[in-house]
């Protein structure tokens, strides 16, 4: 029988390529996607293009109240999103995201006896998140373990990062490789209700830092004002 997986995807160019990924592991990917008051709800629109472009077996979004809490320029409106790199854990981290993201591909891969759950956090091109980190990653994966019937019963359900270690251009260069439709990914915190990146936030930086070092034309639609200074 083949091997199935519940995939995070939240339409941005890491989880596209996680995707990916995965299906090119061989699993049967079914994609979980999360409204959960982020500012930016087009990338929920590019999570249903690659869920549609990648053929998973089944695409479900789910709606969380994370931005009732707010505590992140992402899930409040009056927390400006930074334009330049700071010191320490930025303001667009998202308190304990990952985390509960996670729990909930957790309790579907349990339904669906899945093999896996993929995320695709990285711990170099990012935004120093906490929870993009391998000690996270292997701590999960001890919870999965010790906290679900499978993992009591013996039936391991393995967590699966397998961008932890990549540059974003490496990325961008292997999901090329793959496939990937990178035109309908996004990865801007504040794009505008058309889609369009802003150009200016760290996530874009990265994004455009990546295509630019990976030595692959950058398909991202930015606002007409930045668009002269794209790479």
């Amino acid at each position: 029988m083949r091997k199935s997986a519940v995939v995070l995807l939240s339409g941005g160019l890491d989880s596209a390529t996680c995707l990916a990924i995965a299906g090119q592991r061989g699993y049967r990917c079914h994609a979980l996607s999360f409204d959960y008051g982020q500012r930016s709800t087009a990338e929920i629109e590019a999570a249903r293009h690659q869920a549609q472009e990648q053929d998973v077996a089944e695409h479900r979004l789910l709606k969380l109240p994370l931005g009732q809490f707010g505590g992140s320029a992402l899930t409040d409106s009056n927390i400006e999103v930074p334009e330049s790199p700071g010191d320490g854990i930025p303001v667009t981290y998202v308190p304990a995201r990952n985390t509960i993201f996670l729990a909930h591909a957790l309790a579907w891969a349990e339904v669906l006896s899945a093999d896996a759950i993929f995320i695709g956090v990285n711990a170099l091109d990012y935004s120093g998140y906490p929870d993009c980190r391998p000690e996270y990653v292997e701590a999960y994966q001890q919870l999965i373990d010790i906290a679900t019937k499978a993992g009591v019963e013996g039936r391991k359900i393995s967590l699966e990062a397998p961008l932890i270690h990549m540059s974003k251009a490496e990325i961008i260069r292997t999901g090329t490789e793959l496939g990937v439709n990178y035109s309908h990914t996004l990865s801007c915190y504040q794009a505008d209700g058309q889609g369009l990146a802003c150009g200016q936030c760290d996530s874009c930086r990265l994004r455009r830092e990546g295509f630019a070092a990976a030595g692959i034309a950058d398909p991202t639609r930015y606002r007409a004002a930045v668009q002269a200074v794209r790479p």
